[in-house]
């Protein structure tokens, strides 16, 4: 008898099938003496579209909501259809007694397997594979160890619930919505909150009224001073009393009333989970959240030499510490050769910083493996981020920073001047990637950092030259990618309660897995524009959230329901108990918004009415990425295609060519609109026949 082996994507399945020994190949699958190894790709199984519940849901009427089906239902995705056909084929063959999932190690991976065997009618024994790399090694390992796969029912069933909640609150939202304000609009309770972090910090700029200020500085020769007032303070509100100090203190002499010097440390970072390396990817490399997703896996699918990819910890166990030696042996010959010879001629010694099981659930921090790296066999994409990956573990292994820290008081004519610097004494992990490492990182006075002379107590000093300086206060910055996912793993500034700051401390906005997606989401639907590395909300983006409720735009939602989904995964708390409250949700919110006293008010800047109703229309793009211009009235539907190759005319789209078709066939007077040679024969032949 033989076991199937269920891997996500076909890549995996290729090296899963030739460590195992299968040879036999088929499109559809690999098979070997003991397994047959086959494949999903990505999901082959989701939640069916309302219509197949009931035929009222095949329109949109406000009427029909909530939508409230008893028993969701699931259907195979057609796309890929022939691949599930060819696993349930396998599922029944009379010679297989075993199914071993290896999905992904996640909530994801859990759904996708299960739904398969669900939809595939699968009712014999199974067993999980639950591995962070895939490596040879780990994968031999991994089968070694095989685990039974009903300890993972919790983990599936959050999986479901999050669907299930996603398709109950999302497309009720988005349908009530659009039906209510007879506009194109979509809702969900990741990427509305995340919009409206978007929209407001533009509206915190939009309101800005910057503020002067002046500093004076004073140039001592060995070192530069600003000037600082009783209260600590180095910005003066008046032009004149700056202009004042200034003339008070020039060529004049003063003393030092202090110099004070104090080493410190500053350890080593903590290893990367998901987020921390996006934030660092658009950071230092520009890459968007989706892109570091899409270019990590590349490195832990193909080339095997990072770790699970969707992980949302930073820490490994204690029973890791005895690979980080090979690990470290896997750089040899990588750029980061020297350092990791280095790290290697002494003992290894982790701290809490990185080993920490208690921080470690279903994975651990994204990391090297023990795979020797092959440089040459990478992309510049691939090389720009495992360097990441890779420099960031040989920093957490490495000795703190040390420095000393120097501070100096000079007092002229009544004024205090102050200045600080720095002296390196070791250099510990911040000489592994120096380029991306400047500053002392402390939460000092905004002061520049200067190397100063040995200078004492009591030394004189003269004011060589003195300047003031004019600065205003600015604005916050729009939110990067970087930015936007630190705020979206760390929602609770965003909340007022300070119970309910500390009940979703371990939430956020998504998962470190989804988060990439609903960035490209809100792109996608043109709510949110890119312009270079700064997201800007549309006026599309606005309208919707000054359209949708209140807990919509909140990060409380789904902060807590990431909270209960973590509780269901971990045995804590019921699924159905989460998502009967998720039913009632829905019915309070479609309630709200069919009882909202809000009106639409289109603000896109094109200006343009519709031909065929006279409403407005929007900018927004369509499925293939094309812009077009689209009536907001979802009743209507009319939409003009903005794109056009360079030298061409722009080409009408399917739906324009289909609407002016049906303006020309109503407003056309039916009359011939041009002759032939011919005709004008024959015409001329009867006006003759007339006279005559």
């Amino acid at each position: 008898m033989k076991s199937i082996v269920l891997a996500e994507k076909p890549s995996v399945g290729r090296e899963i099938a030739r460590v195992l020994g299968c040879r036999q190949k088929t499109k559809s699958l690999i098979e070997g003496d003991k397994y047959i190894v086959t494949w999903a790709m990505g999901h082959l199984a989701e939640l069916a579209d309302p219509k197949e519940y009931d035929d009222r849901y095949k329109t949109w009427a406000l009427e029909y909501l909530p939508m409230l089906p008893d028993r969701m239902k699931h259907k195979v995705i057609r796309k890929t259809s022939h691949q599930f056909r060819a696993i349930k084929e396998l599922l029944h063959r009379k010679d297989v007694n075993n199914l071993i999932i290896a999905t992904d190690a996640g909530r994801e991976g859990e759904l996708v397997a299960r739904l398969i065997m669900r939809l595939g009618g699968w009712k014999g024994p199974f067993q999980r594979l639950w591995i962070s790399s895939q490596t040879d090694s780990a994968i031999k390992e991994g089968f070694r160890n095989l685990r039974n796969g009903r300890e993972y029912d919790n983990l599936f069933r959050a999986a479901e619930c999050r669907a299930e909640a996603d398709w109950i609150i999302g497309l009720n939202a988005t349908r009530a919505l659009s039906c209510k304000y007879d506009v194109r609009l979509s809702a969900g309770r990741v990427q509305t909150p995340t919009l409206a972090m978007i929209t407001a910090r533009e509206e915190e700029i939009k309101k800005f009224i910057p503020v002067a200020f002046w500093t004076v500085e004073a140039d001592f020769g060995p070192f530069t001073g600003t000037w600082q007032g009783s209260k600590g303070n180095t910005r003066l509100k008046e032009e004149a009393s700056a202009r004042e100090i200034a003339g008070k203190v020039s060529g004049k002499v003063g003393h030092l009333t202090k110099v004070a010097k104090k080493e410190k440390r500053i350890n080593p970072p903590s290893a990367y989970d998901l987020t921390a390396l996006q934030r660092d990817a658009n950071n230092h490399l520009g890459f968007s959240a989706k892109k570091t997703l899409q270019v990590l896996q590349g490195l832990y699918e193909r080339h095997k030499i990072v770790t699970y990819p969707r992980t949302d910890s930073r820490f490994i166990t204690e029973d890791m510490v005895p690979t980080l030696r090979d690990r470290l042996k896997a750089l040899s010959e990588s750029p980061l050769r020297p350092h990791a010879e280095n790290l290697l001629r002494g003992e290894i010694k982790p701290g809490k910083n990185l080993v920490n099981n208690a921080k470690v659930t279903d994975h651990h921090a994204i990391i090297p493996t023990e795979e020797k790296v092959r440089m040459e066999r990478l992309s510049g994409d691939e090389r720009a981020l495992w360097n990441l990956i890779a420099g960031r573990y040989l920093e957490v292994l490495s000795p703190p920073y040390r420095y000393e820290s120097i501070s100096i008081t000079a007092e002229v004519e009544g004024e205090r001047f102050i200045a600080r610097g720095t002296k390196e004494i070791a250099a510990g992990w911040k000489g592994i990637m120096k380029n991306l490492h400047v500053g002392i990182d402390e939460d000092e006075e905004d002061l520049p950092v200067q190397r100063f002379k040995e200078l004492e107590e009591g030394d004189s000093c003269t004011v060589e030259k003195i300047s003031v300086k004019q600065g205003q206060t600015k604005p916050p910055a729009r939110y990067t990618e970087a930015t936007l996912l630190g705020a979206m793993e760390n929602p609770q500034k965003f909340l007022s309660d300070e119970s309910l700051k500390k009940s979703i401390e371990k939430g956020g906005l998504g998962t470190p897995a989804t988060r990439a997606d609903i960035i490209e989401k809100i792109i996608s639907n043109y709510y949110v524009e890119r312009d270079g590395r700064q997201l800007i909300p549309t006026a599309r983006g606005v309208e919707l959230i000054d359209l949708v409720p209140d807990q919509f735009t909140s990060p409380e939602l789904t902060a807590r329901w990431e909270q209960r989904l973590d509780c269901i995964s971990l045995g804590q708390e019921k699924g159905s108990v989460f998502i009967k409250d998720i039913r009632e949700n829905a019915k309070d919110l479609i309630q709200t918004i069919k009882e909202s006293k809000k009106e639409y008010k289109p603000r896109d800047p094109s200006g343009k009415k519709c031909p065929m109703c006279g409403k407005v229309m929007i900018q927004t793009k369509d499925r293939r990425g094309r812009k077009v211009l689209v009536c907001h009235s979802l009743s209507c539907g009319y939409e003009e295609n903005l794109d056009q190759r360079a030298g061409e005319s722009r080409r009408p789209g399917r739906r324009e060519q289909a609407m002016n078709k049906r303006l020309i066939q109503e407003f056309s007077d039916k009359s011939k609109e041009t002759s032939s040679f011919a005709d004008l024969i024959k015409a001329a032949q009867e006006r003759k026949k007339k006279k005559e």
